[in-house]
């Protein structure tokens, strides 16, 4: 098995008001995938999908070699879920919660449990009521690593809690996969987070995948031009163009995805002069994409 994940031509929607449309996304076996996008451009919803908790209306969705949602129980069963909200009893204790927690993974680690409850902080009589918000996260976190499940898939698991307990949160999920080898999938809205920790990226946008790279390509990939002379025509470029916009009369600024540095040649051939090409950090590159492919969607509508 190559891949952890394989979706293609996904679709579901909910109303007139949101749908996931022609989704297709790849998360290679022992990949770190970081799944960003803003709130509300489909995360949750491909996750539960991936999950069988939603029924796609057309696609097909493997997860672990597994078709979902036909044998979504056999995915499940080598998947540890860590969801946008706390899903655990209130009227237990965190020993009760590991107790019965443990009691349907058969790969479930008592011992590796207690480790990361120490580590992290928590009592075994604390009530999951009376958790903190970063508590909470710390034991559904805790709860999923001990299960030594093949794959990983956390939605927003760092949401709201603060650095240091956030820090700890992702110390503990890399050196899981360091000694697993397993596959991590981590939604967020959070870039420089991902930066991190992740090996791929896809970005999520209005239900669409706009951009699925290597984080590397994603780090480095992307660049703003200055150039004198612009060429009109585009469609030759050896580089998405992902926005453009005039400075003066005879300068344009362009952020490219794909570029290379040889591609100043293109240029030149056209009679134009790339004055500048300038770094984006990771969060001026998540916005460029998501600005290209909105614009690239209402220029086709």
């Amino acid at each position: 098995m190559t891949d952890a994940v394989r979706i293609r031509n996904l679709a579901w929607r909910a109303g007139k008001e949101f749908a996931i449309r022609e989704l297709a996304m790849t998360v290679p076996t022992g990949a770190i995938y970081g799944f960003l996008g803003p709130n509300g451009s489909g995360k949750t919803t491909t996750i539960r999908l991936m999950l069988g908790m939603l029924p796609p209306e057309d696609g097909t969705i493997e997860v672990l070699g597994h078709s979902v949602p036909r044998f979504a129980h056999r995915a499940l069963a080598g998947i540890g879920y860590v969801p946008e909200r706390l899903h655990l009893y209130q009227g237990l204790t965190v020993d009760e919660s590991i107790r019965y927690h443990r009691a349907f993974y058969a790969n479930f680690d008592g011992a590796e449990a207690e480790r990361l409850r120490k580590r992290f902080g928590l009592r075994e009589d604390q009530l999951v009521q009376r958790l903190s918000k970063g508590e909470a996260g710390k034991l559904m976190m805790m709860l999923a690593l001990s299960q030594r499940a093949e794959l990983l898939v956390l939605d927003e698991p760092t949401d709201g809690l603060d650095p240091v307990i956030r820090r700890e949160v992702l110390g503990a999920l890399v050196e899981y996969v360091e000694s697993r080898s397993a596959t991590v999938f981590i939604s967020s809205h959070l870039v420089h987070e991902q930066e991190r920790i992740c090996d791929w990226v896809g970005i999520m946008d209005g239900g669409r995948l706009i951009a699925e790279l290597p984080m590397q390509e994603f780090r480095s990939g992307i660049k703003r031009l200055r150039i004198d002379r612009a060429p009109a025509v585009r469609d030759a470029a050896p580089f998405a163009l992902l926005s453009r916009e005039a400075l003066t009369v005879d300068q344009e600024e362009w952020v490219v995805r794909g570029w290379q540095p040889e591609m100043r040649e293109w240029f030149q051939r056209a009679g134009a002069d790339v004055r500048d090409v300038q770094d984006l950090d990771l969060e001026e590159s998540f916005v460029e994409l998501l600005r290209g492919a909105r614009t690239s969607n209402q220029e086709t509508r």
